[in-house]
């Protein structure tokens, strides 16, 4: 910002990403009907800017453009402008996202859309320049060539506009349907090998992301068909992304993404999705392989969280930014300079050595491939080989690490901290509680699990309308915008986690009301499927339904998961159905290319090859010790289930379960039979042994 000025419309607005834009010149709308009635008022195209707080070319497109007289007096005398909070907004994102990849064929942000004061868009691109340049259009040369377009030949523009949407609702109608058999689940096992980098681990070239619920598939294929490559393909990447520069190895938590093969250099934001599925990946690669530093990892994931996301209510913030004084990166970098300060010569050589330190800097300017001179900390290589090459014991090296870690922690801790987007997300916060769940009971960790219960009180209680229907977003004391498909999806997969970690009824019911909430306004009455926004509430042209797999995984696919599981568990035969009809609405989608829909076929493997209930009935605490020891097995396939008030209101065959010889009881059940009651856990231990895997 070259000078203060009277502040815009977004100056209201709690978003910190619109508040970003509220002393622009330009004079910008949140969406609203005030904008699109003065469009239509006016005759103008709406100018649509869509992005986030922490994206890092949404904050060079506003330095270059939004903050220029010259392109702000275009678009004031010319458009109507509207900036929107994809996190706030993810229906009006996912909609006008589809347009840009219909007509780009790709996405990303900050996207940028021209429409019609009646939503229909007819330009639509990602981050443009101001200046036109090498026969790339700039911004400037786009809005006053779609002005004169407008001015001049309107009716063209308005029959573009209406045929692409269209186009984009003959795309929404129901695909031809495939077979979802087996062998769907190895083809995606394939297509992950053939694109699977055996040097770096990951999959395909730069730039590489996590991908947590890909890891989750592999450990679920080796754990049923025990493929030895499935598991070797999850340690080697969970390994390679924990010693590389994606990870924050001084304040710890990961970044959002790698720009290159190796994992090295990150885009540096840190967003609260990513934790949240990275502390159930390395919790489940930590139980398949028993490997320390996996566990570590997820303990440091949850330490960041804790420090760093946690609000004093309970709930967890959305993300930090990449950037920090005007830099990316420049929070988490170092010059030599600014290392030898802080350690001792003889702590700045082995320094060096372990975190891959250069004198003119190992950080890239992304763009143009420059050293920066500043360096981010990566290690490249296990503990073991690193340990070996400096002759000293793993023990040494690790103590090591954690006396520099912490002198450097405190350094930067006085740096200018990059900004953090405080508002409270419900589909995030249910995927951390997801997290904090299941790795608090399979590592034993019961502080985390009451952090997870505390975080879904909050929840349940704050971010829900007066008449008991979920909310999207909290901020500063005000629960906004009804939920969309994902906050029910991964409010109620975290609130199932939830009980399989305290056994605690209320929060199952919980689960069990938001399902039916959810099956009444998101379900696609004709076609089956999980429209992204509720019936009673849309603002975008059409409702979108998706299944394929982002950075998290689709709300199909987990609707559809959380479906069968919750069936299963309290004996529900229509919840199964919804769940088996979700997956069979979008199995052309999901045959043709498996690998885009891993967790779909995680649901799948369900379906095909079963699953299992465990129902405890108790006759005091005994239990405990039991439950605890196969919390730490890693049995994917295993609901466990305590038989009290709420287990019984909710399903009728749990009542006909019994304590037997005045002991606690185990009924081990598969498709709705059980087996004869167990006292004996020994007995119990062997047949989870012996079910494990497919013969």
């Amino acid at each position: 910002m070259t000078k203060k000025r009277k502040p815009n419309r977004l100056i209201n607005e709690k978003s910190p990403y619109l508040k970003q834009h509220a002393y622009n010149p330009v004079d910008w709308y949140p969406w609203c009907k005030e904008a699109f009635e003065k469009a239509k008022k006016e005759n103008k195209p709406i100018f649509l800017s869509i992005g986030y707080s922490t994206c890092h070319w949404c904050h060079v497109m506003e330095k270059e453009s939004f903050e220029d007289e010259e392109i702000a007096e275009i678009l004031n005398k010319y458009f109507v402008s509207i900036k929107v909070d994809r996190e706030e907004r993810p229906d009006i994102d996912a909609f006008y996202m589809g347009v840009c990849q219909a007509m780009t064929g790709s996405g990303g942000w900050p996207l940028t859309i021209i429409m019609t004061p009646d939503k229909e868009p007819f330009f639509a691109g990602t981050y443009i320049p101001k200046e036109s340049f090498f026969g790339r259009a700039g911004l400037r040369e786009i809005l006053l060539t779609v002005k004169e377009l407008w001015e001049k030949d309107r009716e063209k523009v308005l029959n573009t506009a209406k045929h692409l949407v269209k186009a984009l609702q003959e795309a929404e109608k129901e695909k031809a349907e495939a077979p979802l058999k087996e062998e769907v689940i190895h083809r995606a096992f394939a297509e992950l090998h053939s694109s699977y980098d055996e040097h770096f681990g990951g999959f395909g070239n730069a730039p590489k992301f996590p991908v947590p619920h890909n890891l989750m598939f592999l450990g679920r294929y080796y754990f049923r068909y025990n493929r030895e490559q499935a598991l070797s393909m999850l340690e080697k990447t969970l390994t390679s992304m924990r010693m590389g520069g994606i990870y924050d190895h001084v304040g710890f938590g990961f970044h959002r993404y790698s720009t290159d093969k190796e994992w090295i250099l990150p885009h540096f934001e840190k967003m609260l999705y990513d934790q949240a599925l990275l502390l159930i990946a390395y919790t489940e690669g930590y139980q398949l392989t028993a490997k320390e530093l996996f566990k570590q990892t997820a303990e440091e994931i949850v330490e960041f969280l804790k420090r760093d996301m946690l609000s004093p209510e309970g709930a967890f913030y959305s993300a930090w930014d990449a950037d920090s004084e005007g830099e990316e990166g420049k929070f988490y970098t170092w010059t030599v300079e600014e290392l030898k300060e802080i350690l001792t010569e003889e702590e700045f050589e082995l320094t060096k050595k372990i975190f891959n330190i250069k004198g003119d800097g190992n950080f890239l300017e992304e763009a143009t491939r420059r050293k920066t001179g500043r360096n981010i900390l990566y290690i490249g290589k296990t503990y073991e080989e690193l340990a070996k090459d400096l002759g000293i014991s793993i023990s040494e090296l690790k103590s090591f690490i954690e006396k520099v870690r912490l002198k450097l922690f405190n350094a930067r801790e006085k740096r200018v901290k990059p900004l953090r987007d405080e508002k409270v997300l419900t589909d995030w916060n249910g995927l951390v509680i997801c997290g904090l769940a299941y790795s608090g009971r399979v590592l034993g960790k019961k502080e985390w699990i009451s952090i997870a219960q505390k975080c879904a009180d909050f929840i349940l209680n704050k971010l829900k309308d007066k008449n008991g229907i979920l909310l999207h977003r909290y901020m500063e004391g005000e629960a906004k915008h009804y939920g969309f498909l994902e906050d029910y999806a991964y409010l109620i997969w975290g609130l199932i986690e939830l009980y399989k970690a305290n056994l605690n009824g209320v929060y199952l019911q919980k689960a069990i009301e938001l399902q039916e909430q959810q099956l009444e306004f998101f379900w696609d009455k004709e076609n089956g499927g999980f429209f992204q926004t509720p019936s009673f509430f849309t603002e975008v042209p059409i409702r979108k339904k998706e299944v394929h797999d982002g950075a998290i995984p689709s709300g199909n696919a987990v609707s559809a998961y959380n479906l069968i599981r919750l069936g299963r568990m309290i004996g529900n035969g229509e919840f199964e159905q919804y769940g088996y009809k979700t997956l069979q609405v979008f199995s052309w989608e999901i045959s043709n290319f498996p690998s885009a829909h891993t967790f779909s076929l995680i649901a799948l493997d369900l379906v095909l090859n079963g699953s299992k209930e465990l129902v405890i009935v108790p006759v005091g605490e005994n239990w405990l010790e039991p439950k605890e020891y196969l919390d730490r097995l890693y049995i994917p396939d295993l609901m466990i289930l305590k038989k009290d008030s709420v287990t019984e209101r909710f399903s009728k065959f749990i009542n006909q379960m019994k304590v037997e010889n005045n002991k606690d009881t185990y009924y081990l059940c598969s498709n709705y039979v059980c087996e004869e009651p167990i006292t004996d856990i020994n007995v119990l231990n062997e047949k989870l042994k012996g079910k494990k895997r497919k013969n």
